[in-house]
């Protein structure tokens, strides 16, 4: 059987990958992540949908990531640069180095595509 080229975006259709942020990079709160892993290509593109409850974290990017913010408000401030809120409708670029943290002051949902 021939895998489908068209693939929805479908979180009723996947079970979410728990998560929370590595203890050694928490800065305050008890944020929780939810993952759906939409479409996985090797160890080399990632898709999907991913939700993080109310905190604050240190982030650091060796992949390259695209954000599509679905709902809520986040903060994400660079290491030496300028903080940016990002709210529902909101499309963004991470690239590799990035370093900074990441605040969710509403339960931020987003879509995502990864490439490592």
């Amino acid at each position: 059987m021939t895998a489908q080229k068209f693939l929805s975006v479908d979180i009723e259709s996947v079970e979410p990958e728990l998560g929370a942020p590595a203890p050694d990079r928490l800065i305050s709160g008890d944020p929780k992540f939810r993952t759906w892993n939409i479409e996985e290509q090797g160890d080399a593109l990632y898709a999907g949908i991913w939700e993080a409850t109310p905190g604050k974290w240190r982030i650091e990017y060796d992949e390259w990531e695209f954000c599509h913010i679905l709902s809520g408000a986040s903060i994400i401030a660079e290491e030496g640069g300028e903080a940016r809120t990002v709210k529902a409708g909101d499309s963004f670029v991470l690239r590799p180095g990035f370093k900074g943290s990441w605040e969710v002051l509403e339960t931020t949902r987003k879509e995502y595509v990864i490439k490592l």
